[in-house]
């Protein structure tokens, strides 16, 4: 853990905050005994304190109905305090019984295979984040520098630099793919072991269990399967990085090249090609003891040149580029990343939805603010890189689209829309300006200015 870590931990103790107190305790606890297994944390999960943060938690992740069909806003209704008592007492009388999710198919941007999705209810989805925040401290003891998704104070971008700084060393060889069905495909019976490796807690294994085998509700049937760890649970996340974690220490950097994982995406920066393709097979090996594979569609070997080949990672497009300066002065190559094609499409698809002609009656101000706020969360995770010429691309597009929608209020032309838009408001009806948004990234340097320091915590 690092430095600021632990002093936001204690600080976090010192003003009150039990729950802040009591994952830092596990995490120390853990961090210095490797082989402990912990046997007394399930009475941890329905502390008061715990349920109310992982309400909390839910709650300002939103998210739809279970099977059960009670909302967040029946909760609400109910009473927060009345609800998580009786969830409290359930769990510590053995009473709680995880319910099927619902399973519900949501479209691939841009593709036309779906993916599959479980909405636990929502009773559930509290009891998973109280889990989540009782053993993430102890596996993130274990959990090693490659592993990046889904862990607290690490974001992709610090994934990301990874990538510009192996590539500065000269690792230019790379090795990029994703495990195929990852959520859908781990072993309970593997992943529990993985598990237990840390927690002999019976109870606690028991409701794990439970929440494996509850399996989802589709078109009214209820399927149960002996793998997964199903997308949109609470904890499949953790639970995906505890049986990854096999992998992570199993790799060696020294030999294979410098892998970078996140989630089930994977990249391994190599020196050459036959270490590259050392490392694709030690991969295929790794992932084959673990009942996993390879996406075939979406794993290869690139080799990283100037004007050659790039390849797409965590939403941008990277590519060795050398970088500008004076005529016959020496020039750095170095990794550049900008935002992927098809995340410039799904940022397009999104502004094109937002501004579409059945939406003729909404206000011009408040397509205004609704298409600002889509960009400026785009935005704000894509600047860090050398994407200004996407942002230009991006910031035309939504005049244009804006200029198409007033043209169709007044039924007029997309040319006199573009001159209201641009040349008679007098601050394009205030569309969010991206004039200087991208902050480049620098080998060897940290992607965080001070300003940005909490950023990548989730």
């Amino acid at each position: 853990m690092s430095a600021v870590t632990t002093a936001r931990s204690t600080l976090a103790a010192v003003h009150g905050d039990g729950v802040r107190a009591l994952q830092h305790a596990l995490y120390r606890a853990a961090k210095a005994d490797p082989g402990r297994r912990f046997h007394a944390l399930a009475d941890k999960v329905y502390r008061r304190d715990v349920l109310q943060r992982a309400w909390e938690q839910v709650r300002r992740n939103r998210g739809a109905a279970g099977i059960d069909g009670t909302t967040l806003s029946d909760v609400e209704e109910y009473g927060v305090d009345r609800f998580l008592d009786e969830l409290a007492r359930d769990l510590r009388n053995g009473g709680f019984d995880p319910l099927p999710a619902r399973r519900v198919f949501i479209p691939k941007p841009g593709k036309v295979e779906r993916r599959p999705l479980s909405i636990p209810p929502v009773r559930d989805r509290i009891v998973q984040a109280a889990v989540k925040i009782v053993l993430e401290p102890v596996f993130e003891a274990d959990f090693l520098a490659c592993s990046f998704g889904f862990r607290p104070q690490r974001a992709a971008h610090d994934a990301l630099q990874v990538l510009l700084d192996e590539s500065f060393k000269g690792n230019r060889w790379v090795v990029e793919t994703d495990i195929a069905n990852c959520f859908e495909a781990i072993p309970h019976s593997a992943l529990m072991q993985a598990v237990e490796e840390r927690v002999s807690d019976r109870k606690l294994l028991a409701l794990l269990r439970a929440f494996l085998r509850a399996g989802v509700m589709e078109h009214g049937s209820l399927r149960r399967s002996v793998t997964g760890t199903p997308q949109g649970g609470v904890i499949s996340p953790l639970m995906c990085n505890v049986y990854l974690h096999r992998l992570d220490r199993q790799w060696d950097d020294e030999r294979h090249g410098r892998l970078v994982r996140f989630a089930d995406d994977l990249v391994v920066m190599c020196s050459s090609r036959q270490q590259a393709e050392a490392a694709l097979a030690r991969l295929t090996v790794l992932l084959a003891d673990l009942g996993l594979e390879p996406k075939p569609a979406k794993t290869r070997i690139v080799h990283l040149t100037e004007k050659g080949e790039g390849f797409d990672f965590l939403g941008f497009h990277h590519r060795l580029v050398r970088a500008r300066g004076r005529t016959g002065a020496k020039r750095m190559l170095f990794l550049a990343r900008w935002p992927s094609r098809q995340a410039v499409q799904r940022a397009r698809d999104r502004i094109r939805e937002l501004t579409d002609r059945s939406r003729l009656l909404v206000p011009v101000d408040v397509i205004v603010r609704q298409v600002n706020a889509f960009v400026r969360g785009w935005v704000g995770y894509f600047r860090y890189g050398n994407s200004a010429h996407m942002f230009d691309k991006i910031q035309t597009y939504t005049r244009v689209r804006l200029a198409i929608f007033i043209g169709h209020r007044h039924k007029r032309t997309r040319a006199w829309g573009w001159r209201v838009v641009v040349y008679a408001s007098p601050d394009q009806f205030g569309l969010i300006n991206l004039d200087g948004a991208v902050i480049a990234p620098r080998p060897n340097r940290p992607w965080r200015s001070p300003n940005t320091a909490g950023e990548g915590r989730r």
